[in-house]
């Protein structure tokens, strides 16, 4: 009754209607609702006096009835003319939504090998017909294509099930209404809708119809993507789950699960049936390849190689580890040296070897680990891994800026200049309160907080200790802003006792901070405020410079050496962008909620700054001397500074989207490029606004060399999408017009996608995407448990609605039913 009452007063899939009430809309009418009410009754006076009094010939209740309906029909054309309208407080219940999320890449196309027992189950499950087995004298391997289905293949037989269909019965027993996706990009996990136009008027999803509409040419899985993605799409306000079919190879962008709410998953905030697809376990050895970004010529290091493998317990394999320099102005080929080579038994899933290497030369150069193919591997892409490092024969920049010196300073300073990466000529300091024959006298010493250009941002790491407003000009500000956010450089502020963040608070650098600083907060210490222990949040757990130990316990001791510190600079709040990894126990920001930040750390731009509420690490050398003093502050510079190039070589650095493409990709080249004053690069600098390049692609005498120009893009940056069709290793050289020299990027070029480089499923990730959504982990033989599992709930809506009276039905009832109700009166009666 209530979703009839709806449609007569032009409201469509209401579930009741709370409360109404009706107002007056025309400006003539709102000023004086009682004279149109009056002038409506007297219309209908008007009505019965002619008809009582001036109509001839029916008896009086025929006159009454027909005075009725002239005077209501002149009262509602009265009111029509004041735009009465409907004021309602109605409730909507609407039908639970679900999304089905088809994974369509590659690596559904692979036909896992599978025990007997599980390919019947399966083959039940789904009501595939299998193919007949291998002909006698044919390998398996041979017949994988013909006899084996793929996991795409039972996808798409357990949709088409006539009888005990999931889709169907969800559809049936909860009402849902289903919305079907799949992702099958070549460079991106973008979600394509798939809509059944010809089945519009049933609004039920045909499972046999999907089947025949998914497909497995993407190039690659990006889960996190995908969830982001189904976050968005309309209508996932009434969200009540996602079933994701899939094999969880997670192989791009942002994880998917985490830590904290900002997570693809969290975001999404409904539950996810995880429907994996796919061998948990197969015959495969994968190799990954380890190692430092950067190395240090002459100094011993080593290449960390990780073997997993399944299905091959007990079984000899030989690693052979390979380098190349790249790079220099020549296009050809490097020879290649050996690294080592081992032969390790495969007792456990993951094995590890360290090899031992010492640099002999520095520049770019690229380390390749292999072990050959083995019997009954599905895929072996995966025995194949590369990593290109620098060697440097340089050292890192260190750029302390303080007021005076501090024990923070004093002990820093000491452990840097024993530090093989920056020594005694990587750290430098500018000290304001310092005389200024001090600082032209002694190199330590920097003679001004603002040198030239081309000095300053041939630093790697800036240190911003306790520093007065006054001390701080505007130009080193806005150059700390360019060296973080465009070059990429590190940024660590530590906030002293004496002056605080707020003397920063209104200066460039507060743009940068991962804190929102309370200009009007002031040091909180003993014994107004208590002693405290610091305390590390799970954040921590994934940045090594919060790692101290090699175990969970020794990194709790290590920490628990800092003691109890007598005071921190508290701050307004953390910055949405930014994490906390150490907080204070008890205090909270401004909100009320958000513990305070300790140490906290902030992407900016291009580069990262770590903020710290107190100047008091030095006591983490208490019991221990510099062990763990040096592992914080050594591991942390070593993030800031080793992410990205080294001294002056900042000013001209080119970089590919991707390590490895397929055949017939576009390869993205960029690059950032400044003059020696670190300016970006014009047109003013630069002939025709491009770069010279050359391509080198493999092919039989060393290769074909290609001229390439890269275009640009804006100031400073050129970028060029440059295709390639041969499979192989190719070679990028990009000029520096500056220095006249070539900068070198390789890449290989496969024939299979990162798809194929994992042949199981990622069982461990399907669990905690299901575990932490609130939602269940199935295979395509427990999938039916999901029509009961399944708590799908109408979605109910309060709203306001302020409706016409005029244009509902029910105004249209009333004045045709009076109209028409008056003339066949007349009629019958035979009245003029």
């Amino acid at each position: 009754m209530n979703r009839w009452w709806g449609w007569f007063l032009g409201l469509d899939g209401v579930t009741s209607i709370d409360e109404i009430g009706i107002a007056l809309a025309a400006p003539w009418a709102q000023d004086g609702p009682f004279w149109v009410f009056l002038a409506a009754a007297g219309l209908i006076v008007l009505s019965m006096f002619f008809y009582l009094r001036l109509q001839n010939g029916p008896k009086a209740p025929t006159r009454w009835v027909l005075a009725i309906c002239r005077g209501l029909l002149l009262a509602i054309l009265l009111l029509t003319l004041a735009d009465p309208v409907l004021q309602m407080h109605v409730t909507r219940k609407h039908q639970p939504q679900v999304y089905v999320v088809f994974d369509g890449t590659d690596s559904m196309a692979i036909g896992d090998q599978l025990p007997e027992s599980q390919r019947t189950a399966l083959a039940t499950s789904t009501g595939l017909k299998e193919a007949p087995a291998a002909a006698p004298g044919e390998t398996p391997v041979a017949a994988n294509s013909f006899t084996t289905p793929t996991r795409m293949q039972y996808v798409q037989s357990w949709l088409s099930k006539e009888n005990e269909n999931t889709l169907q019965q969800l559809q049936d027993k909860h009402n849902v209404q289903l919305e079907a996706f799949v992702f099958d990009g070549n460079t991106t996990s973008q979600l394509r809708k798939l809509s059944e136009v010809g089945n519009q008027s049933e609004k039920k999803l045909s499972g046999a119809w999907l089947a025949e509409q998914l497909t497995t040419k993407g190039q690659v899985t990006a889960l996190g993507a995908v969830l982001q993605e189904t976050s968005q799409q309309f209508g996932s306000g009434r969200l009540a789950g996602v079933v994701f079919v899939s094999d969880f190879a997670h192989n791009a962008g942002a994880a998917p699960v985490g830590i904290g709410d900002n997570t693809p998953l969290a975001k999404l905030g409904v539950p996810v049936y995880a429907v994996g697809v796919g061998a948990t376990e197969a015959v495969d050895l994968a190799v990954d390849l380890q190692t430092d970004p950067k190395m240090k010529k002459a100094e011993r290091s080593s290449v960390l190689v990780k073997l997993r493998q399944s299905g091959l317990q007990g079984q000899n394999v030989t690693v052979r580890v390979s380098g190349r320099k790249v790079g220099g102005d020549s296009a050809a080929l490097l020879p290649e040296f050996q690294v080592g080579q081992r032969t390790v038994a495969l007792q456990s899933g993951v094995e590890t070897l360290e090899i031992p290497f010492t640099p002999e030369e520095s520049g770019r150069f690229e380390f390749t680990a292999t072990v050959e193919p083995l019997e009954g591997e599905i895929v072996d892409q995966n025995n194949h891994a590369l990593r290109q490092v620098n060697i440097i024969d340089d050292y890192l920049r260190l750029m302390y800026v303080a007021y005076e010196p501090t024990w923070e300073w004093r002990f820093i300073k000491e452990v840097f200049h024993r530090d093989k990466l920056v020594g005694m000529d990587g750290f430098r300091t500018f000290l304001a309160s310092s005389d200024p024959r001090v600082r032209d006298a002694n190199v330590l010493f920097l003679p001004t907080l603002t040198p030239k250009r081309s000095e300053f941002f041939a630093n790697d790491v800036l240190f911003l200790d306790d520093m007065p407003r006054s001390a701080l000009n505007d130009r080193f500000c806005e150059m700390v802003k360019e060296f973080v956010g465009n070059l990429g450089g590190g940024l660590v502020v530590i906030t002293g006792p004496r002056f605080g963040p707020k003397e920063i608070q209104q200066t460039p650098l507060a743009d940068l901070l991962p804190v929102i600083v309370d200009p009007q907060a002031d040091r909180r210490d003993a014994p107004e405020f208590p002693e405290f222990r610091a305390r590390l949040t799970p954040h921590a757990a994934r940045y090594p410079f919060m790692q101290l130990g090699a175990t969970e316990i020794e990194n709790t001791k290590a920490w628990d050496n800092l003691g109890k510190l007598p005071w921190y600079q508290p701050v307004a709040a953390l910055h949405e962008q930014a994490f906390a990894l150490a907080e204070h126990p008890t205090d909270k920001c401004r909100d009320g909620k958000t513990p305070q930040p300790l140490i906290s750390v902030r992407q900016y731009g291009k580069g990262e700054v770590v903020f710290l509420s107190f100047n008091e690490t030095w006591r983490l050398r208490k019991k221990y001397g510099e062990k763990y003093y040096r592992q914080f502050w050594s591991q942390l510079i070593y993030r800031l500074g080793m992410s990205h190039a080294l001294g002056s070589d900042k000013r001209f650095v080119a970089r590919l989207d991707q390590p490895q493409y397929r055949a017939e990709d576009k390869v993205t080249l960029t690059v950032e490029a400044y003059d020696v004053n670190f300016e970006p690069l014009d047109e003013e600098n630069v002939t025709d606004r491009t770069l010279e390049a050359e391509l080198v692609i493999p092919g039989p005498g060393g290769g074909e060399v290609r001229p390439i120009r890269v275009p640009m893009l804006r100031k400073g940056v050129f970028e060029a999408r440059i295709p390639v069709l041969a499979v192989g290793e190719y070679s990028l050289r990009v000029k520096d017009p500056v220095t006249g020299k070539f900068d070198e990027q390789r890449f290989e070029v496969t024939p299979l996608s990162a798809e194929r480089r994992r042949a199981v499923r990622d069982e461990k990730l399907q669990n905690e995407i299901a575990a932490q959504s609130g939602g269940k982990a199935y295979d395509l033989t427990t999938v039916h448990n999901l029509v009961n599992d399944l708590r799908a709930e109408p979605t109910v809506e309060k709203l306001t609605r302020n409706q016409p009276l005029w244009s509902t039905p029910l105004w249209f009832t009333l004045v045709v039913g009076l109209m028409l109700g008056e003339w066949l009166f007349r009629k019958l009666l035979k009245l003029s």
